[in-house]
């Protein structure tokens, strides 16, 4: 069976500010992206969405809005999806700290909903360290077969 990953073919390749304006280039990018590729609306909706999500993850909890960090944005494309990678330059982060947005003592806190989101919105989620340091988190989207 052939890797998914290895028929991906480089989309956009981007270092982005650590700034809120650089999660709407982000969204914008991909959703650009997934419309050229010919994602209906919904999941051109869901696609920003979650990139948005992790993007606001990426600058306001990895780089902690720092002006000497950036956020890695790379976006795969293959036949039947979209592959979005995003990396950001902190101190790293264990998905399993995250207390879970669901547990009754937890329905009103903020943390954890944007994982969530992502998880719902996307057909594969993988978060783990990235080289040289941070986070990197890399969602795909499958087109939907009729």
């Amino acid at each position: 069976m052939p890797d998914p990953v290895s028929e991906e073919t480089l989309k956009e390749q981007r270092l982005l500010d650590s700034t809120l304006q650089s999660v709407d280039r982000a969204e914008e990018i991909a959703v650009a992206a997934a419309e050229e590729l010919g994602f209906d609306e919904e999941d051109r909706h869901q696609i920003g969405m979650a990139v948005r999500e992790c993007m606001v993850n990426a600058v306001v909890h990895g780089n902690r809005y720092s002006a000497h960090k950036k956020v890695h944005l790379t976006l795969r494309s293959a036949s039947n999806h979209l592959a979005i990678v995003i990396g950001d330059e902190g101190a790293g982060f264990d998905l399993n700290s995250l207390p879970d947005p669901l547990a009754q003592e937890n329905l009103l806190r903020q943390s954890g909903r944007g994982i969530l989101l992502i998880r719902a919105f996307m057909d594969e989620f993988d978060l783990h360290p990235r080289a040289g340091g941070g986070t990197e988190v890399r969602l795909v989207k499958h087109k939907n077969r009729q």
